[in-house]
């Protein structure tokens, strides 16, 4: 296998030059294992762990390897290698790290695109899918919508969906498809390109894996059967992986997630819902909250139905949830910057006696 069915690229390339590591085995984080890891390179596959100064230098989570990245390592034998460095990002889908404040968790990283699979019987949920496109935007991910299990609902019943996502949701694909008919397949099929690295964003039990396993022709990853108290796949993926297609897509298939944390900036957001960004820039006062303000652009908007009540107050919903994350990673730096302050003047005193 070459490096280029990987995804490996040009820019990637002249990372690697620029790092000057052209002399190590470069390589991609197919699988992580509690900081142990599974890296794929052209001579075959790895066992790998991070060098002591990698260690030492992290500052956070994000600083360790993940699945997707490309990594420069020291090949010893098929049980043991020693990842050197990792290649600059060129994507990163994150979300906060559960029951942690301030804390980021990386979904997967150079990501091209991102399949956003919700089941069409229970799960299906607006909100949520703008919660996902959020953090698709604020990772330069393309979104692709799927919506799975149509086999269970009617024509009808779907073409309601589908409206439904094209009034909230704008220039984002839609595929609708069954696992068990396999119909809206190769209209999916013809979407995925080779070389381009896709990840499945989704709750347990919307069809995930199954979809990966139509997808390649191979039974991947073990989906249990239905439940009959919650009518969803029991599945079992407990970690995330990298699989290499058939056709030269490359797909990432990561755990079902009950929380979905935005840790955005501001991008995703405002791409996400650049209707009320764009009306917001009539508001009579500059620092307008579109909460209860007179004069405020967004709230007539809303008033008039010209912006959907449910994705407005999705949107206020996810702008409160921004603030917060960003002035908990704010106050856990300042933490950090006076526990390191104690530290060095210990050492200095340490020095003196």
């Amino acid at each position: 296998m070459k490096l280029e069915d990987l995804g490996y690229n040009d820019k990637l390339q002249k990372l690697r030059v620029e790092n000057n590591l052209s002399d190590f085995e470069i390589g991609r984080v197919i699988a992580e294992h509690k900081e142990r890891y599974i890296v794929k390179t052209e001579n075959g596959e790895y066992e790998a762990e991070i060098t002591g100064n990698l260690r030492y230098s992290a500052k956070s989570r994000i600083d360790f390897p993940a699945v997707g990245d490309w990594v420069a390592l020291t090949t010893y034998d098929t049980e043991f290698s020693v990842i050197q460095k990792i290649l600059t990002r060129l994507s990163m889908i994150t979300r906060q790290a559960v029951g942690q404040f301030g804390e980021i968790q990386i979904i997967a990283t150079n990501i091209d695109y991102a399949f956003l699979i919700q089941a069409v019987d229970r799960d299906f949920n607006i909100n949520r899918l703008e919660r996902y496109l959020t953090i698709c935007y604020s990772s330069k991910v393309k979104p692709i919508i799927v919506l799975t299990k149509i086999d269970l609902i009617n024509e009808q019943k779907i073409t309601e969906i589908k409206d439904s996502i094209k009034q909230r949701i704008k220039d984002t694909a839609v595929f609708a498809i069954s696992n068990q008919t396999h119909d809206g397949y190769e209209a999916l099929k013809k979407y995925i390109e080779k070389g381009k690295t896709y990840c499945m964003l989704g709750s347990s039990g919307v069809g995930k894996s199954t979809l990966l396993n139509n997808l390649s022709g191979k039974t991947l990853m073990r989906t249990d059967t239905i439940s009959q108290s919650t009518n969803k796949g029991r599945h079992i993926t407990s970690h995330r992986e990298l699989i290499v297609l058939e056709s030269g897509g490359i797909l990432v298939d990561n755990p079902g997630m009950r929380e979905v944390g935005i840790t955005d900036t501001s991008r995703g957001l405002e791409t996400t819902f650049d209707r009320i960004i764009r009306l917001s820039l009539n508001c009579k006062f500059n620092d307008c909250t579109h909460i209860n303000e007179v004069g405020c652009s967004v709230i007539e908007a809303v008033e008039n139905g010209e912006i959907d009540k449910k994705s407005y107050e999705n949107y206020l919903k996810m702008e409160r949830e921004k603030a917060h994350f960003e002035s908990t990673v704010e106050e856990k730096r300042k933490k950090d910057k006076e526990f390191g302050k104690v530290i060095k003047n210990y050492k200095k005193y340490m020095r003196k006696n």
